[in-house]
């Protein structure tokens, strides 16, 4: 008999959510950057264990909103819980420890105060999910007990892992776990497909993560990449043109650098990836635009489903 089902994992801003579902699923499906609010949108990844199929839902980090964008990505991340088999909470052990040893940044503490919220949202709600403590490795090991003692809820919570999604660690087990709350039914999905995302959006948060790695200090949360056209051509490769969206002038030459050297950068590692992710050779054009206020633009939020009038 096949299982299937939904699996919503949650969690603060750079809790880790996207390198997880990238861990279930195998491959990369959801961008991965140092940057905390990369994921904008839902992502599902499609992870197959045994006969079970569960569709992963990597949501937007939940944190305090202040601007459109962010009240849209953080109603997407609940309504990705909404209806959910199974929910993850995700957490940030590195950044709960360092404020358990009073030596936390400011980002620490933003991120124990996220992790807090969701948690009265899920009881607000009246949600059951799974903790999943992550990054154990970068926490001593007489800290995890404490911090496990101190998360863990019985009313809130039906089980806690600890795992560490970059390397590997506690997943197999988390995976299973998941695989035993999926109802019976037919899959979703066929069996070697990974994800369920528009080519064309893909493609443009390829360019985004690239973007973020390159100029992650200079440039953080005032860039969209749009893909304009997507062409199939007779020899089997893909000609990709996309639109990178800042909002100033200043912004645009530190995305092009000096003689274009960051765009090409940008442009050749979204490229290189794009042929394997795509299994074909693709001609890939990125071109800048100042767009003042693009996070205001309606048409850029349907494009990725999110609520423009949250």
């Amino acid at each position: 008999m096949t299982r299937a089902g939904f699996v919503a994992i949650i969690g603060a801003p750079n809790a880790g959510k996207s390198t997880l579902v990238n861990r279930l699923v195998g491959s990369k499906v959801s961008i991965v950057t140092r940057k905390v609010q990369t994921t904008r949108f839902p992502v599902r990844g499609v992870a197959m264990e045994g006969e079970t199929q569960m569709v992963l839902v990597d949501t937007p980090g939940i944190f305090t909103p202040r601007r459109r964008l962010d009240r849209a990505m953080v109603r997407a991340a609940w309504n990705g819980a909404e209806d959910a088999d199974a929910i993850v909470h995700l957490i940030d052990t590195e950044a709960h420890d360092h404020v358990a040893q009073t030596r936390a940044r400011g980002a620490d503490r933003l991120a124990v105060k996220d992790s807090e919220q969701i948690a009265e949202g899920l009881k607000a709600a009246g949600k059951r999910a799974i903790l999943v403590l992550n990054k154990i490795d970068l926490v001593r090991k007489e800290q995890l007990l404490s911090l496990t003692e101190q998360l863990f809820d019985g009313e809130l919570y039906s089980d806690v892992f600890l795992i560490s999604a970059s390397g590997g660690g506690g997943v197999a087990d988390l995976k299973r776990t998941l695989a035993a709350r999926m109802p019976e039914g037919p899959w979703f999905y066929p069996e070697d497909q990974s994800a369920d995302i528009p080519v064309r959006l893909l493609a443009a948060e390829i360019t985004r993560e690239k973007l973020y790695l390159r100029v992650h200090e200079e440039l953080p949360y005032s860039a969209a990449v749009e893909t304009t056209k997507f062409e199939e051509r007779a020899d089997g490769s893909a000609r990709i043109e996309q639109t990178i969206y800042v909002e100033r002038d200043g912004q645009r030459g530190i995305l092009l650098g000096k003689d274009g050297a960051t765009l090409k950068w940008i442009g050749k590692t979204a490229r290189e990836e794009l042929c394997v992710l795509l299994d074909r050779p693709v001609h890939l054009f990125l071109h800048v635009k100042v767009k003042s206020g693009w996070a205001e633009d309606r048409g850029l939020y349907g494009d990725v489903g999110l609520d423009f009038d949250v």
